[in-house]
């Protein structure tokens, strides 16, 4: 029999303390990640799963409240007396989440996970009773295309069916032979375990899926996290925060094909209550060399080959037709559409999924692309025919249209310019080719390139270089000061003890710095440079990058002062996302963000390496 919530029955349930709350007074940083290389989903603090999309990181959302309300879906799980104090932590070198509620009665433990290599995605849920008694409440809101399509509920097959579209969830209630209510209150003594088994299979299947044993799977979830950890070779320090930081990216990784998305979520605001929401269920260019450098250097060799054949394939065919981004599966169209049902979190509109910056053109690819097969081939000890001619037609296509103005490594949606990292890209572009070639004796058109990347040289030094700033600067012609700037050492453009660079990172400093952090530039009212309004929070990327370049420059104190402060910014689990906004402190932007963990890791290796 199909079993629906009435008016009624909602009537009578209990009232949720406020801690289990509202959605707005969520942070950012409040939210953990638990996933399973397919998708993920994040986790507040008060045990609400507040985003989650199936069965792939780019599906349509299920639960969606973190841009909207409860009623877009979510999955509220915590004690329903008052709360005195939370904890939280992942199990030590795993994406299991552990929170821990104190109340007046007693204590109990939430115990969060996705198992891996499963033939249907599922969430795995267990409240595990600490000390006394403590009543708990389960409230379960399904929702199908982001939040907007309420399902049918129904009966089978010992479990709750939900189901509208294409989508189904399957709810089970382990300790209990009949299905479990949407709303459950129940009581959890010291030493009892409750667990819920969610899943996900197409509407159109009668397939229910079969049950899974929840403490079976929560040792294997636990063994495959202990055993992928164990590969890693940490730096001499900071090796908790590496290793979180890998664990979260392969958690952003889309098993299948290799592809890492930016961060599992959209929209995502880096302006509080603004326009400036983006999608980032997407796998950008711009990330591959830092992607690449931080996997091989924590010697993750299958990642590394696995991430490297996603460039490999993403990028095949005319270098002229080459994207920013693809989707993980290798996709070129991702098409831009708001979905305006959702109010946005925190307000800031419009919710959007797709990213439009798909089809712009940005220079800065043409080197990150180059910088990673180049890389990659040396890694896995040789440049095979595929990859020297993949590399030598990116050199090629930089040498027709490094003269071009472009929309910037930020995807400015402001006019085109002559930006000075992406000259700088395409300078690289070459410098890879020209080195893989003396390194293997490939053929290749060295003259030519050798010509060009003179040119390009001396083109960047004499425009992109104000002697009155005495900077390099955001633009031709410009006295703006922007962070891509840090890829004129990172890249090996000029020296990090260069008179130039030294003049530029001053600058940033000046320019830049915001509390001891760095913003990628400055907008301005009129939004004549990126096309929009509202003011960003500092990039932490950036910020990182900055420490790269300390490093280099033999400031090796400040080096570490800004790195440990970066640390300091994780939320109590090691998460960072996009930006970080000293005035509130908070985090801002889609989160995790895989770019701050790249970051992150890269770094760490960099101010642990002897020093020359």
């Amino acid at each position: 029999m199909a079993e629906q919530i009435t008016q009624k029955q909602k009537a009578q349930e209990p009232v949720i303390p406020a801690q289990l709350g509202v959605q707005t007074n969520r942070k950012i940083e409040d939210h953990a990640l638990i996933g399973n290389m397919r998708s993920a989903a994040l986790v507040a603090r008060d045990g609400t799963i507040d985003w989650l999309c199936l069965p792939d990181f780019d599906s349509d959302a299920c639960f969606a409240s973190l841009l909207g309300t409860e009623e877009n879906g979510e999955w509220a799980l915590a004690p329903r007396e008052s709360i005195q104090k939370i904890t939280r932590r992942y199990r030590k070198d795993t994406l299991i989440l552990e929170t821990e509620f104190t109340c007046a009665s007693g204590s109990v433990r939430l115990i969060d996970l996705m198992p891996v290599g499963q033939e249907f995605p599922r969430i795995v849920r267990t409240v595990v009773g600490v000390k006394g008694t403590v009543a708990m409440h389960s409230k379960l809101t399904p929702r199908f295309a982001f939040g907007r399509s309420i399902p049918k509920v129904e009966s089978v097959g010992g479990s709750l069916r939900a189901f509208a579209g294409p989508d189904a969830i399957f709810l089970r209630r382990t300790d209990r032979d009949t299905a479990s209510p949407l709303v459950s209150n129940f009581e959890v003594t010291e030493g009892q375990r409750f667990s819920w088994v969610m899943s996900w299979n197409y509407s159109w299947l009668d397939q229910v899926p079969p049950n899974l044993d929840a403490d079976q799977s929560e040792q294997e979830t636990d063994r495959y996290w202990t055993q992928w950890a164990s590969k890693i070779v940490p730096p001499p320090r900071y090796r908790d925060e590496v290793v979180r930081s890998l664990i979260t990216i392969k958690a952003c990784s889309y098993e299948s094909t290799g592809g890492i998305v930016a961060a599992p979520t959209t929209s995502l605001p880096e302006t509080p209550g603004g326009e400036r929401n983006w999608d980032y269920r997407f796998t950008w260019l711009r990330d591959a060399a830092l992607a690449h450098n931080a996997l091989s250097r924590a010697g993750l060799r299958d990642e590394a080959s696995s991430f490297w054949k996603w460039v490999m394939r993403a990028i095949a065919g005319d270098p002229a037709q080459m994207q920013i981004m693809y989707g993980i599966r290798g996709e070129r169209r991702l098409t831009e559409s708001t979905l305006d049902w959702l109010d946005g979190y925190g307000g800031a509109k419009p919710v959007r999924i797709g990213n439009g910056a798909y089809n712009q053109f940005q220079l800065d690819v043409l080197g990150e692309v180059a910088a990673v097969l180049y890389a990659g081939a040396k890694y896995f000890g040789e440049v095979g025919p595929v990859a020297q001619r993949a590399l030598l037609n990116v050199a090629e296509h930089a040498m027709k249209v490094w003269q071009s103005p472009d929309k910037g490594i930020w995807e400015m949606r402001g006019p085109n310019r002559h930006f000075t990292a992406s000259k700088v890209a395409a300078w690289a572009a070459l410098d890879r080719a020209i080195k893989a070639s003396d390194e293997t004796k490939m053929a290749a058109p060295m003259e030519r390139l050798l010509e060009a990347r003179e040119t390009i040289f001396e083109e960047v030094c004499a425009q992109g270089f104000n002697r009155e700033l005495n900077s390099f600067t955001q633009y031709y012609g410009g006295k703006d000061m922007d962070a891509s700037l840090l890829y004129i050492p990172l890249t090996g453009f000029l020296p990090a003890t260069d008179p130039r660079v030294v003049g530029t990172v001053e600058s940033i400093e000046r320019e830049l710095l915001q509390d001891g952090l760095v913003l990628r530039f400055k907008p301005d009212a009129t939004g004549s440079v990126d096309g929009l309004s509202g003011e960003e929070g500092t990039f932490l990327a950036c910020s990182f990058w900055l420490a790269d370049t300390y490093q280099m420059m033999g400031r090796f104190e400040d080096a570490r002062r800004l790195f440990e402060h970066l640390l300091s910014l994780s939320n109590d689990l090691g998460l960072l996302a996009e930006e970080y906004m000293p005035k509130l402190h908070a985090q801002l932007g889609n989160f995790p963000q895989a770019f701050s963990h790249f970051s992150l890791v890269n770094a760490a290796y960099t101010l642990t390496e002897p020093r020359a």
